[in-house]
């Protein structure tokens, strides 16, 4: 899962970074409001954390402005503000939820947890598919209930695969939603992932359907990349 940081604070956004890619993020950052909704104008991301006293445009700007242009990630706002009538101006411009400052940390990654669940219509921060479980909380992957061991890159696809599990995800969707924007991208490594996965998990768990993508299924034929 692939998330955006749009913080002025160096320090604060640095440990927001920290917390997230120790959470299992891919993780794009911003520090003023200007390079905040180009990056969400220009890249897909799964959820975004906007503080709204930014530099060069104010968050509320920022998230108009995303809302017009039809992006629809969940955005959680952040604010030192106690006004309600700013939350309030927050949540009508397209905010999904809102922290106030200070807060803490696991309190934010249990909210964008719920927020990107939610978007892909889940329910509880475990994720199943068959005897395969995937806890959104603790970054583990189960079958049936003995964990598996996989790195952070395979636990972005595989948690990707699993809130989508409905439909098939091509390379290039992987791709945008596994890496961060600094991260030499290469669809091909997609397939190494998959086989790796396939190898942890088995190869029945994860449909390739030709010439379009994968898709995660409860039971399925083997298939190769």
């Amino acid at each position: 899962m692939r998330a955006l940081i749009v913080e002025d604070d160096p320090d604060l956004n640095r440990q927001l970074m920290r917390s997230l890619e120790d959470a299992g993020y891919a993780v794009d950052a911003a520090t003023d409001g200007e390079e905040g909704h180009f990056l969400g104008d220009t890249e897909p991301y799964d959820v975004v954390v906007l503080d709204l006293g930014l530099p060069k445009l104010d968050g509320v700007s920022v998230l108009e402005r995303w809302r017009r242009e039809g992006r629809g990630f969940p955005v959680l706002i952040l604010t030192a503000r106690d006004r309600w009538s700013e939350k309030v101006a927050g949540f009508d411009a397209g905010a999904d939820d809102y922290l106030t400052k200070p807060f803490h940390t696991e309190e934010l990654l249990a909210r964008l947890r719920a927020l990107t669940r939610r978007a892909a219509g889940h329910t509880t921060s475990t994720i199943d598919c068959g005897d395969l479980s995937i806890d959104t909380r603790g970054a583990r992957v189960f079958i049936d209930g003995a964990p598996v061991k996989v790195t952070s890159h395979e636990f972005r696809m595989l948690s990707y695969l699993a809130h989508h599990q409905d439909r098939v995800i091509s390379r290039t969707e992987l791709v945008e939603h596994i890496y961060d924007q600094d991260f030499d991208r290469d669809s091909n490594t997609i397939e190494v992932f998959v086989g790796r996965l396939r190898k942890k998990i088995g190869s029945d768990r994860i449909e390739t359907v030709r010439g379009l993508g994968y898709r995660l299924v409860p039971h399925g034929p083997s298939a190769a990349s």
